[in-house]
């Protein structure tokens, strides 16, 4: 508890008075308040007379301690993502198995038997020269064709050797031949199929198909 004083101090010199008027400006800065009276004595040097009687008690030193200041709100919790959940499904490897079916055998398209019109037997060469044939094609010998006196041109023969079985199916695209007891000329690749060429001529059957 501080109490009232009252102290006059007198100063006859002008450093005395300069010292004066820094104490006060210091007690001024502490926060006391005080009177600072300046004599001058007639006659004699200047003379100051400082009051330093305090008014108010002085204020606490320490400075207030400042309001504290608003707890940062705290950062909301971070919210824990979903785990991820899996659909109970069961796996690939644990569902059933159905047997693959089996593909079916295609069904093969049959051909319709050719129909016969016309049978019959006689004697059947083979020729491998010429230029045109009697319908203007260029006769080629590696082809299935043969020649008949009076058969409509693109008909379709079938050939067959009896003694073999084996058989061939022509296109009539020329004349001939002109000889007795044949009526067929064959070309060279047609009579190869059923007999050799050695043989030159040969009794066939025939069919003419429609």
């Amino acid at each position: 508890m501080v109490g009232r004083h009252s102290r006059t101090r007198i100063f006859s010199s002008p450093a005395g008075i300069a010292a004066t008027a820094a104490v006060g400006v210091a007690l001024a800065v502490g926060g006391t308040v005080g009177a600072v009276q300046l004599t001058s004595g007639s006659g004699q040097s200047s003379q100051a007379a400082l009051d330093l009687t305090p008014t108010t008690a002085p204020a606490s030193l320490a400075p207030s301690s400042p309001t504290a200041s608003p707890s940062a709100s705290a950062s909301p919790s971070a919210t824990a993502s979903p785990s991820a959940s899996r659909s109970a499904q069961a796996a690939s490897r644990g569902k059933a198995r159905t047997a693959a079916p089996k593909p079916r055998p295609t069904a093969k398209k049959t051909t319709p038997a050719a129909k016969v019109l016309e049978s019959g037997s006689c004697g059947a060469s083979f020729y491998s020269d010429g230029q045109l044939t009697a319908n203007g094609e260029s006769f080629n010998p590696n082809e299935l064709t043969a020649a008949h006196k009076t058969l409509p041109f693109n008909t379709r023969v079938r050939v067959t050797n009896p003694s073999s079985g084996k058989s061939v199916v022509v296109r009539i695209n020329d004349r001939g031949p002109f000889i007795e007891g044949r009526c067929l000329d064959l070309s060279r690749a047609a009579f190869a199929t059923i007999a050799s060429t050695d043989v030159g001529a040969l009794t066939v059957r025939y069919e003419v198909l429609g």
